[in-house]
């Protein structure tokens, strides 16, 4: 949705509940798209892996890419391998990633970062 903040993740994750607490103490509205009920956009994948680089949108440090075997994790060499795990395991993608209402995009969560673009 246009000129409103979409933040994207999975409901359980610290980070994205820091995220989210930090926009409710500002006052600021928002939509959540969680992964595990909504999937993954597959319409705007593309854009975000262009814009972050697919190498930051799949977060390699987390624990559902230590748990792949090691063929799948070799098997991630650009941005549509990337763009496939991210639609069959949708848990590896850094979290969370936020449209922001003006567009812009961003992955992880800190207060500084988050006020940056809010």
């Amino acid at each position: 949705m246009k000129n409103s903040i979409t933040v994207y993740g999975i409901p359980n994750c610290d980070t994205v509940k820091r995220a989210r607490a930090w926009l409710d103490e500002q006052g600021l509205a928002y939509q959540f798209h969680d992964y595990k009920k909504a999937g993954v956009p597959a319409d705007l994948l593309p854009r975000w892996m262009a814009e972050l680089g697919w190498d930051k949108v799949i977060n390699r440090a987390g624990t559902t890419w230590r748990k792949l075997d090691e063929t799948t994790k070799a098997g991630v060499s650009d941005a549509a391998s990337a763009a496939v795990l991210a639609q069959a395991q949708p848990s590896v993608i850094k979290r969370p990633l936020v449209q922001w209402a003006d567009g812009r995009l961003s992955l992880g969560f800190t207060p500084e970062l988050f006020k940056e673009h809010a």
